[in-house]
């Protein structure tokens, strides 16, 4: 009997992604896996139920779906969508597997809720950052579509062109932007800042990505700090003290007062975002400069940033975006579907479902399992979660 999937559809507000595309279902069915999708699913994405069916999906009601299906993928589980997530809990069942982002890193209490449920949970976020599991990498799928998106944000609010003109009415001198934070979204801003034509620079804390940031045609901004540890687990950015923060800040400002475009995407896992941008900072940018902050769900780089609002402070405009990937839902759900595509395929080799806790990506993705969390970060930032009933679930 071939393995099942079930992809319900995503009830976080504002979300229009689907877990698994119907192309991804097809390459599933090929290796012997099924799926079973909510009716409407992957309407918002630029999927309709019709194109699932073509592709040999079955299409049923959301409690067939977590009925019928061994696996449960899904954009957003219960640690990434606390309120309307919780409604899942009454769907699935002991040893059903559920996959999707979770937030594993601050959302303790879910864990610990899936894990009195009986749940094998994989985070989306926890994949290691190895060569093997790449193709797995969601975070640095969906980040570059945040990247990509948030120059555009940037674009359009921005009261001038990115490009150089040369035309009858004068030289256009073209818009400079500046790109703070260059893991996977920065370097997607700073490439699509440069194709629309602007003057790019750029910085990070690690100074290894000075190569990457320069090889994208920008300018790496060096800063006068001891940046030396500031690359965490993974190459992650890693949190600081504030002394090197006061620093940061007082020799970013002279670069921000000659930029157009500020785009903010530094971030730490399971942290708050460290504030790059003081008000002060702001304050001292041109009147009409633009200022969009990836990190805004995080809290934010920028002191003034307001999740989800974009307004003008003393001139100048802030965008805090959330969800950016949900914004552009068609390929970020072709892109996170070929990386749940590739994390099933780890689990389920030919078909059949074998959960290898030995494998380096299966043990550093899983988050509960046989009634306790068995990540061991989660362990410790949990010290001891309680499950519905008092159970203790860490371990």
């Amino acid at each position: 009997m071939a393995l099942t999937v079930g992809i319900p559809r995503e009830t976080f507000p504002g979300e229009r992604r689907v877990a698994l595309t119907p192309r991804a279902c097809e390459t599933l069915k090929k290796s012997g896996i099924a799926t079973l999708v909510e009716s409407s699913a992957g309407v918002e994405a630029g999927f309709p139920d019709e194109a699932y069916a073509a592709r040999g999906t079955t299409v049923a009601a959301r409690r067939d779906v977590f009925s019928g299906a061994e696996v449960i993928a899904q954009v957003r589980t219960l640690g990434a969508n606390p309120e309307a997530g919780r409604a899942d809990l009454s769907l699935v069942r002991r040893s059903q597997i559920l996959i999707g982002f979770g937030e594993p890193l601050t959302a303790v209490r879910e864990a610990g809720d899936l894990a009195g449920a009986g749940v094998t949970s994989f985070a989306m976020e926890l994949v290691p950052r190895i060569t093997r599991a790449q193709s797995m990498d969601a975070l640095s799928s969906q980040a570059t579509i945040a990247g990509y998106r948030a120059v555009l944000l940037a674009a359009i609010h921005l009261p001038k062109i990115f490009p150089m003109l040369m035309t009858a009415a004068g030289t256009i001198t073209p818009a400079r932007v500046f790109v703070l934070g260059a893991g996977v979204a920065g370097l997607q801003a700073i490439a699509t800042a440069r194709r629309l034509g602007a003057v790019v620079c750029g910085y990070d804390v690690r100074a290894a990505v000075r190569e990457q940031v320069e090889s994208l045609g920008a300018k790496f901004v060096v800063l006068d700090v001891d940046a030396q540890a500031a690359e965490g687990q993974g190459g992650y950015a890693k949190a600081m003290d504030e002394e090197f923060y006061r620093k940061q800040r007082e020799q970013l400002t002279a670069v921000l007062r000659e930029q157009d475009v500020v785009i903010t995407t530094a971030a730490v896992p399971g942290r708050k975002a460290p504030v790059l941008i003081t008000t002060a900072m702001a304050e001292a940018m041109q009147p009409g400069s633009v200022v969009v902050d990836i990190a805004a769900e995080r809290g934010g780089n920028c002191e003034l940033t307001r999740p989800g609002e974009t307004f003008g402070h003393n001139g100048v405009t802030i965008l805090g975006p959330v969800n950016i990937a949900s914004a552009i839902p068609n390929h970020a759900s072709q892109m996170y579907a070929a990386n749940v595509t590739a994390l099933l395929k780890l689990l389920a080799p030919k078909g059949e479902l074998k959960v290898d806790l030995e494998d380096e990506v299966v043990r550093e993705t899983m988050v509960t399992h046989d009634g306790k969390i068995t990540n061991a970060r989660i362990s410790e930032l949990a010290a001891a979660p309680v499950a519905p009933g008092g159970k203790a679930v860490n371990g």
